[in-house]
């Protein structure tokens, strides 16, 4: 019996330590991707910063011409929102987290009234949205963690078409916001109609000065301009989205290798115990098995 219980655990012990194998090289893997992943976010600020400059420039110079871009409008009937989480799991609360404030999000805008068109990146939302019974107009999948350009473009193609052709007022994103690598947060914000950011209406007053003439007209220039600045947003967004990923994942990987490392002291310890016990028994029979011999002579 005893013995048995020892195979039982030394099974266990093994299993637990292959399981540690796994979770260690993930979370190295996921802490070599995050320094990565901030470098790219780093290079794209200069560029998403300068966008943000310029069109706060523009609809200062002309803004009624601005009005049809920036702004938040007054009445919504038709939204587009669109999440972004990851491919895969593995990663603690990361996908679970935006996913249950887009559902919020998409719930509230419903109460109000609103139709909503949903729109995912990551295998995981469609997966999630799909159980909890809601429509998702298109799904992207296969980039959240390593997303290009190109792919922000594609994603923004789709994603502003309803507010170009008129068929949405807002289009609102919702996504995991990469603070530093022990910070994120998820936020959910408007991006359509664009909303200058407070940070960049200061450095514009301080970086242009005096009169700003533009060429062509405004109304021309944000209308060439707008559609790269949704592309901006969205592949900020992303960056921002697969850091806070990798961050995530190095942190669960890291406690479920701690668990291991745990277990398997629990593990060692148990199986030391019983096979002391089998001992302990041992003896004690061949100790009263000397004794009968020893009465029975």
């Amino acid at each position: 019996m005893a013995g048995g219980q020892e195979r039982i655990l030394r099974r266990r012990i093994k299993s637990v330590q292959a399981t540690r194998k796994i979770t260690k090289a993930m979370e190295l893997i996921a802490a070599s991707q995050i320094a990565r992943a901030q470098a790219r976010i780093a290079a794209n600020r200069p560029y998403r910063d300068g966008m943000a400059r310029v069109i706060y420039e523009a609809a200062k110079s002309d803004p009624r011409a601005a009005a049809k871009l920036l702004g938040t409008p007054d009445r919504v009937q038709n939204a587009v929102v669109l999440s972004i989480v990851g491919d895969r799991g593995l990663s603690g609360a990361y996908n679970s987290s935006v996913l249950r404030a887009t559902e919020r999000l998409v719930a509230q805008l419903k109460s109000d009234g609103t139709s909503v068109q949903l729109i995912t990146v990551g295998k995981k939302a469609l997966a999630y949205f799909r159980f909890r019974g809601l429509d998702v107009q298109q799904s992207f999948q296969g980039f959240s963690d390593r997303p290009t350009f190109s792919d922000a473009r594609e994603v923004a193609r789709v994603t502003a078409a309803p507010f170009v052709n008129g068929e949405a007022e807002q289009v609102i994103i919702v996504y995991n916001r990469f603070l530093s690598a022990a910070s994120q947060q998820v936020e959910s914000r408007q991006i359509l109609p664009i909303i200058v950011h407070e940070e960049a209406a200061v450095d514009t007053k301080k970086d242009l000065e005096g009169y700003t003439e533009f060429e062509p007209e405004v109304e021309q220039l944000l209308g060439e301009l707008g559609p790269k600045a949704i592309e901006s947003e969205i592949f900020t967004a992303l960056l921002e989205g697969a850091a806070s990923f990798h961050t995530s994942q190095q942190r669960a990987m890291a406690a479920a290798t701690d668990n291991a490392d745990e277990l398997g002291r629990s593990l060692t310890r148990i199986m030391n115990r019983a096979r002391q016990d089998a001992i302990t028994t041992e003896i004690m029979e061949i100790v009263s098995g000397a004794e009968a011999l020893r009465e029975r002579k």
